[in-house]
């Protein structure tokens, strides 16, 4: 059984879901890294997130890590770059790599009323170059300090707050471009896993 309060933040959260809006992690080693972005994406309405995966092994994602986040935002496993960008283009989505590179964009210039697939790249070595190549255009946070860069799960909440900000501004909260009958049946996704959460505890 739900609640009916449970219920009524399932239907909130669904009806503000943003489903022209999504994330790309790409090889994102640490784990605590990927929740956190999980918990920024599922805050800001993202219902799918893309994991491509070619040199580090897809993480394992804890609701303890992900602050549930993982367990409502949907994910798919990607191991080849070039087909998930093809795939993203061929709905629509801009690709958006974030990377310290001579010619990045200022995040605050895109406009995030569009759709728009967020890339974020590993710890240490970025957005790959393959991605990068594929993307539309390359972004980046100004920062004004001694410290170049944000971390990847911290830039992550940055950016897509920014997203959210001007899809506010928008009117793109709640959503009324959902059909009907993908907001049931998500309805009823999240009742069985709230279901399921339940009999596991």
């Amino acid at each position: 059984m739900v609640s009916d309060k449970r219920l009524e933040t399932m239907r909130r959260a669904i009806n503000h879901r943003q489903l022209d809006l999504t994330l790309v992690i790409e090889n994102i080693h640490d784990p605590h890294n990927v929740g956190a972005i999980f918990r920024s994406a599922d805050a800001v309405g993202i219902d799918e997130i893309h994991l491509l995966y070619t040199k580090e092994k897809f993480p394992a994602l804890h609701p303890k890590v992900t602050g549930s986040g993982s367990k409502w935002v949907k994910q798919k496993q990607y191991s080849d770059p070039e087909i998930l960008a093809e795939q993203l283009k061929t709905k629509g989505f801009q690709l958006y790599t974030t990377n310290l590179t001579i010619g990045a964009v200022s995040f605050h210039d895109i406009d995030w009323t569009k759709p728009s697939a967020i890339i974020f790249g590993n710890e240490n070595r970025g957005v790959s170059s393959t991605m990068t190549s594929l993307a539309d255009k390359n972004i980046h946070i100004p920062m004004f300090g001694m410290v170049e860069s944000l971390n990847v799960s911290a830039a992550a909440a940055v950016i897509l707050f920014e997203v959210c900000r001007q899809r506010i501004i928008h009117n793109s909260y709640p959503n009324s471009e959902l059909e009907q009958e993908w907001i049931a049946q998500t309805t009823r996704d999240w009742i069985q896993k709230n279901h399921t959460k339940n009999q596991q505890q």
